[in-house]
Parts: structure tokens; sequence; C-alpha cells
């Protein structure tokens, strides 16, 4: 029984000593993979690329963004900021300065998305967001604001964001069956649910829809049936 209990005391007393070196050498690799941030700021991201390199670390410089203090093509502030401890490995954000704004922001309201996008890369300028909602007045896909505003100072970033007027939700219904009713009478009625008649086009009568002398409709298009949205145009075809 003594020697069991002795046996089982010396293995406890292993394991315990394996878990605390476990624990040390786990403790000192995660440490030992650290590194400090460098100062990247003033540099030209080919110099910081080598730079966090040498560390074991990554560069991403895919942001820009003007400035009047930091020169065309440096880097202007980075995150994480100079110092601090990160793990080998570890991607560092950077912004490249442009230089003082000299880009003018063009007047894009009016203009459909994809002329405005046009215009903008024309002035090497960048698309920034495209919002697109319901505005009243606005026709439709065509731009209602922008941001920065045309001809705006001051501009921190070449992005140009825009406002899109989205497709009012117009009202629909079934074309009713309007053949053999006089023309006068079709058109009042086209007119009262807020459509538009459009071309009226005339045939030679086969005496089955009216009497002689009397105009009256033997077709519309949209056809008896079919979707029509309001403001929509009706065609029709009348008795001579």
């Amino acid at each position: 029984m003594r020697r069991f209990l002795t046996f089982v005391l010396r293995l406890m007393v292993l394991v315990i000593v394996f878990m605390v070196s476990a624990l040390v050498a786990m403790r000192f690799a995660i440490h030992g993979r650290q590194v400090a941030v460098p100062k990247l700021v003033g540099m030209a991201p080919t110099q910081a690329q080598k730079l966090l390199e040498s560390k074991g670390l990554l560069l991403d410089d895919s942001d820009r963004f003007y400035s009047a203090e930091i020169p065309e093509g440096k880097i202007m502030s980075q995150v994480p900021a100079p110092g601090e401890q990160v793990r080998s490995g570890w991607r560092v954000r950077v912004a490249e300065s442009m230089g003082p704004q000299r880009m003018v922001i063009p007047d894009l309201v009016g203009e459909s998305e994809r002329a405005a996008e046009i215009n903008i890369r024309r002035r090497g300028l960048e698309m920034g967001t495209a919002a697109i909602a319901a505005i009243t007045g606005t026709p439709a896909d065509e731009i209602a604001a922008q941001s920065p505003p045309a001809n705006a100072t001051n501009v921190s970033s070449p992005k140009v964001s825009i406002l899109v007027a989205a497709p009012e939700d117009r009202k629909s219904f079934v074309m009713p069956d309007l053949r053999g009713r006089s023309e006068d009478d079709v058109i009042n009625a086209i007119v009262a649910a807020g459509l538009k008649v459009g071309k009226i086009s005339s045939e030679a009568s086969t005496g089955q829809l009216g009497t002689y002398g009397e105009r009256r409709v033997m077709r519309t298009i949209p056809a008896a049936g079919q979707r029509i949205y309001d403001g929509q145009s009706v065609n029709l075809e009348v008795t001579q």
C-alpha cells in the first residue's frame, strides 16, 4: 500500500511539473513573437514595407487622404501607434498623403450613377458610397445629393459619395375591358384613372361594335387583363 501511495505521489509531482513547464514555454513563445510597432509616419510606403518586413509585420496601405502638412506620397497616419506591442505577422494599416487638395469636386446632381462614376474617375477621384432612397420630385436613377458638395474646399478624402433617387412605387392594376364603349367615354375613363391617352388610330367598322356614325373602341394597348401602371399611356383603336 505504501509503495502504491508513493507511486501516485511521484506521478502527481511529474504531472504538475509537466503542466508548469508547458505554461512557461507557451508564455515564453507568445511573448517571444511580440514586437514593437515602429514609427512609419513620414516614410514612403516602400520604406515602411521594408522596415515592417524586417520585424515580421505586414503593411496595409489602402487608405489615401489629402494633407497640407504631410508631403504627397508619405505616410500620414498609422494603426497601431508606434511602440505598441503586437504579434508577429500583424498587419499595420497606414494612410498615404495625397498632398494639398488640388482636385475640383464636380457637380453630379442630376446625372445618372454611371455618368457620375465616369466623371469622378476622369478627374482622378474615387467613388465612395452610393446610397439609394425614395426622393419626391427627383426622377428615378438620378443623383439627388453628393458629399462633398460641388467645388468644396478643404476636403480630406478623394472619395465622392452620392445619393441616388430610387424608382417610385407606382400604383398598378389590371387593364379593364373597354371594347365597345364610345371613344369619348373611354378617354374620360382613362384620364379619371390617372392614365394618359396615347395614340388613337381608326379602322373600318365590322358592324359588330357600335352603330353607324359613332366612334367606338375596338382595341386597347395594353389589352384587357394586362398589368398597367399609374401614369402609363393607353393607345386606342377606334371605328371610323
